[in-house]
């Protein structure tokens, strides 16, 4: 059935997550766990007994409209549970449940991976917004953070308070009528923002295309100019879902732009594969030459074969990536059909023309058709089911802070339905390990960091958090 609705996932799924999923996910439970290994890739299968089976509803669009609540209390609060680790690679000798001898040296102990969660909190940072969806940073040692609100604004909150004037307001230009999944839904300043004033906004308009476009700030750095948009990509779609949305220079330079299959339901128009298409695709483009933009030479398709601006395909609705500030390593977020959520990888300096096997495959799972002999499909490193504990990924950042030292290196994303936070890395033997760390309650709709490398989450109800320690 059709994932119709917020980040493509089910409209009844939705409904849930308002209001008795958060409920009831703020219980106490208990876990089982089931570790499997797949020829290398990572299967999660950690059943939260008591979690909400997510399924398809009825085919076609459905509007969804936030349920209304009271502010959360000041911090979050969670019930913390046994909480799911799982490892792409099997431990050797099998691990017994039996616990380790007293005599074994402190020393020998492994360290765990991930921090106690119950020594942190989300904390709020503010609340009362509009359909939040992004929040950022500019990268001009202002402190500021920018805002995104799906109807068209971004705000700017500084010094702990928001400023009463936005910095852009486009609702005159942004469509947010047709489907819960159009709207404002990416900001990325440009690597010489202090010099040149300019910065990227991805939105759908009355069309229901996707439009990438650049705006200027004015003289007074807290005001952009509405008036000062040029137009770098216009992408028709065929459905008004599946826009994805996320804009973000890479370490090299270049504007990297998340899309969508196109949207309706599992991929009917095979878009995610074709080289003939922008749509399904990680894109990669040079704004700061051409008009309105050069491709770069290594693009796998500049020559021919494909879409010059193509980087990578085989993505179903990328809603959210982000790049290791430390590394330049690629973690891509792609919301899944009706089964499976994922974490795509590219390690830094990988070449372009990765395909992550959508929509033959949904996560590490046979989807539609056979794909053609030769052809080579990248699984993701990281994987959920719904029956797990969610519909709909919502991508983070790897925590490169300061204020946090036990959580650099952390992975940190979670699910818009759910409210989970997952924290997923690799272990020093290069296995991958993924575990459910905070059980939030809010309706996530995306993370971001500040210049420090401090990490948010934005809760689409109106709310920003902060993580931060008790």
């Amino acid at each position: 059935m059709e994932k119709s609705g917020m980040w493509g996932m089910t409209g009844m799924n939705q409904r849930k997550s308002n209001s008795r999923l958060h409920q009831r996910l703020l219980r106490p439970r208990t876990t089982k766990q089931i570790l499997s290994h797949r020829s290398g890739r990572l299967t999660l299968l950690a059943f939260l007994a008591g979690a909400l089976a997510l399924t398809a509803c009825g085919p076609g669009p459905v509007t969804f409209t936030p349920t209304q609540r009271a502010p959360a209390p000041l911090p979050i609060t969670y019930t913390p549970s046994p909480v799911p680790t799982v490892t792409s690679v099997p431990p050797t000798p099998t691990p017994s449940s039996t616990p380790l001898p007293t005599a074994v040296p402190p020393s020998l102990t492994p360290a765990p991976l991930f921090p106690d969660p119950q020594s942190y909190l989300w904390m709020q940072v503010v609340a009362g917004l509009d359909q939040p969806v992004f929040v950022g940073n500019a990268g001009d040692d202002s402190g500021r953070l920018f805002i995104l609100e799906q109807p068209g604004v971004i705000l700017i909150l500084q010094n702990g308070a928001l400023l009463t004037t936005p910095f852009l307001d486009i609702r005159d230009r942004v469509n947010t009528k047709n489907y819960v999944e159009q709207g404002l839904l990416g900001l990325a300043f440009d690597p010489n923002f202090q010099q040149n004033g300019y910065f990227y906004v991805n939105y759908t308009d009355s069309q229901n295309a996707t439009v990438v476009a650049r705006f200027s700030v004015t003289s007074n750095p807290n005001r952009a100019d509405p008036n000062s948009e040029t137009i770098i990509l216009h992408i028709p779609k065929p459905y008004p879902n599946h826009n994805a949305g996320m804009l973000a220079f890479g370490p090299d330079g270049y504007l990297y732009i998340g899309e969508g299959d196109g949207g309706s339901e599992g991929d009917p128009l095979d878009l995610g594969q074709s080289l003939n298409t922008l749509l399904g695709k990680l894109l990669r483009i040079d704004v700061e030459h051409g008009s309105p933009y050069a491709i770069p030479a290594d693009n796998p398709f500049a020559n021919g074969g494909g879409k010059p601006e193509v980087w990578a395909y085989g993505l179903r609705n990328p809603w959210r990536f982000s790049f290791d500030s430390t590394t330049g390593d690629l973690y891509i977020a792609d919301v899944g059909q009706d089964l499976w959520e994922e974490v795509d990888y590219l390690p830094a300096g990988s070449p372009g023309g990765t395909n992550f096997g959508w929509s033959y495959r949904e996560g590490d799972h046979p989807y539609k058709g056979t794909p053609p002999a030769g052809i080579t499909l990248t699984d993701p490193v990281f994987e959920y089911s719904h029956s797990e504990g969610g519909c709909a990924i919502s991508g983070g950042y790897v925590y490169r802070g300061q204020e946090l030292p036990a959580w650099q290196g952390v992975y940190l994303f979670g699910d818009y339905c759910s409210g989970l936070v997952w924290g997923l890395k690799r272990s020093n033997g290069g296995a991958w390990v993924g575990q459910i760390l905070f059980q939030t309650g809010s309706a996530i709709s995306s993370f971001g960091v500040d210049q420090s490398g401090e990490i948010y989450l934005v809760d689409r109800h109106g709310t920003v958090y902060k993580l931060t320690a008790k």
